[in-house]
């Protein structure tokens, strides 16, 4: 039984008339006579006795209905209690984050913002695997692009280019590649996702795209994993200049050929609906907002990337 239709029986009971509630309603009186017939089929009695002239409750509906409208009521109650809650800052932040990013740069972000707000909890689920907010448990998602289900609500945080990058130790053992036929004689360190490793990357050079296929001796599912791999000087990756912020700045790693730029991608705090945005989730979309403008502008200063 549908709540909407026991709207529809509070209403005909109320004028005493199909037509007036569905008026009401703003509804065909089709559409209201048919949910007065599911309600009283799914109970097995009728609620209404009707004649040619007009419409009253029968000894069922005058048992029935007053406690209908009481419960409704308390639905109703219960809904403006919880949305009132929701404009409460505070409670518990259930978030989602990528294995490299949240490990190396959002969670000392997220440090700094409980420092500032110790009503706030976190609890945090790092991953690389794509999330289901219902089976994951989690109220949102930090993730790079855009989220592709149409059920889901969310904030878009940056645009985010991508690097191609390397160790000075790699580089000066193997050499600097200069060109993308350079490029394949090298060995690539690349991202697995859903079983399929990525071991073809996309580079735009002068508003033409190009595309190379790598060779390499290791691929991992966990991005923070083919960081480190790249740090220490295993190889050539493709990574977000967020995850490898800290290590360009402190010269642990090379944007090489930046001529040639990979794809790039967004970053997107993502909610499983609407109604989820509570004022923290807001608080936080700035946040966020805040802190990758601040990494954003010192990269582009040191000349890692063009302005964004």
């Amino acid at each position: 039984m549908l709540l909407n239709d026991l709207v529809v029986v509070l209403k005909v009971a109320e004028f005493r008339s199909i037509t007036a509630a569905a008026n009401s309603l703003d509804m065909r009186m089709a559409t209201a006579s048919a949910a007065i017939k599911r309600v009283e089929s799914s109970l097995g009695v009728e609620l209404f006795v009707r004649t040619t002239r007009q419409l009253r409750l029968s000894p069922a509906g005058e048992r029935y209905l007053p406690q209908c409208e009481q419960a409704l009521q308390l639905l109703d109650s219960a809904k403006q209690n919880v949305q009132e809650d929701m404009d409460v800052l505070g409670g518990e932040v259930r978030i989602a984050l990528s294995s490299d990013l949240g490990r190396n740069v959002v969670t000392p972000w997220l440090d700094d913002f409980l420092a500032e707000r110790p009503e706030v909890a976190l609890r945090s689920n790092i991953s690389d695997s794509n999330i289901d907010f219902y089976r994951d448990a989690v109220d949102m998602a930090l993730r790079y692009g855009s989220p592709n289900d149409a059920s889901m609500y969310g904030f878009k945080i940056c645009d985010v280019p991508r690097l191609l990058c390397a160790s000075h130790a790699y580089l000066d053992k193997n050499g600097t590649p200069s060109t993308l036929d350079e490029l394949k004689q090298q060995n690539g360190l690349f991202y697995q996702l859903q079983d399929i490793v990525q071991d073809e990357w996309r580079f735009d050079h002068h508003g033409e795209s190009h595309k190379v296929k790598l060779k390499g001796n290791r691929a991992s599912n966990d991005g923070d994993l083919v960081r480190r791999w790249c740090v220490s000087g295993q190889g050539f990756a493709i990574k977000s200049c967020l995850d490898m912020a800290d290590d360009l700045l402190q010269g642990r790693i090379i944007n090489v050929m930046p001529e040639y730029k990979p794809t790039p991608t967004e970053l997107w705090l993502v909610c499983p609906s609407r109604q989820s945005i509570t004022p923290t989730v807001r608080l936080l979309r700035d946040f966020f907002r805040e802190r990758t403008s601040q990494v954003l502008v010192q990269l582009t200063e040191k000349g890692y990337i063009d302005g964004v």
